[in-house]
């Protein structure tokens, strides 16, 4: 149970970060189709590098999906340097882009969402797995779900606020993304170390 645990982590992570890849290009997908010539080209010319860049991302996850906990160590520092440059790309799309405000709302709105369902599946992958785990190791396990729930909760009012505050610069809303992401991280991070030490216990 303990190295099931461990991919369930990694898997969490990497799923949360394509969801958000996939709600970002259908975002600037959707606006580039509406944008006039000139600023079509740049824009497909940005979701051509951004799928390259998620595309490349979901084959080293798929590469690692068999592997071992130590190999996902590993992996996971490709994944995170792989990421980063899609997170840098927006940045730099988004800084460049100046007054496109309502696109940068709009992507920011489907990112957001993205994470909330990330919230939700990995919460029910948990409850999925503690729910094998002994009778005896299920209050531990219930108050780590209520937590993850908690936290979830917290992170998607966080996100709200930013989302009504206004025409904030893609750095804010980024920022936003990146606190509620780190977050989601820790939330199952712990959720997994306290159903590890619960399997440990049975």
């Amino acid at each position: 149970m303990p190295e099931h645990s461990s991919m369930h982590l990694y898997l969490n992570w990497a799923k949360e970060r394509i969801d958000e890849m996939d709600a970002a290009l259908a975002s600037l997908e959707v606006k580039a189709d509406q944008a006039k010539a000139e600023s079509k080209v740049k824009a497909d010319e940005l979701i051509t590098d951004l799928k390259k860049r998620r595309d490349e991302f979901q084959a080293l996850l798929k590469t690692q999906a068999e592997a071992g906990e130590a190999a996902w160590a590993r992996a996971k520092t490709e994944l995170d340097q792989q990421w980063s440059g899609f997170e840098a790309r927006m940045q730099t799309y988004f800084e460049g882009a100046g007054k496109q405000i309502e696109q940068q709302h709009v992507t920011f709105k489907e990112i957001a969402a993205a994470q909330a369902k990330a919230w939700r599946e990995a919460a029910d992958k948990f409850r999925e797995a503690a729910g094998k785990v002994t009778a005896t190791r299920l209050v531990d396990l219930d108050a780590a779900l209520k937590q993850m729930k908690s936290d979830a909760s917290e992170a998607e009012a966080r996100l709200q606020k930013v989302k009504q505050a206004g025409s904030e610069s893609w750095s804010v809303l980024s920022a936003a993304l990146a606190e509620s992401r780190k977050a989601f991280d820790e939330a199952n991070q712990a959720a997994w170390n306290a159903l590890r030490g619960a399997s440990s216990k049975s």
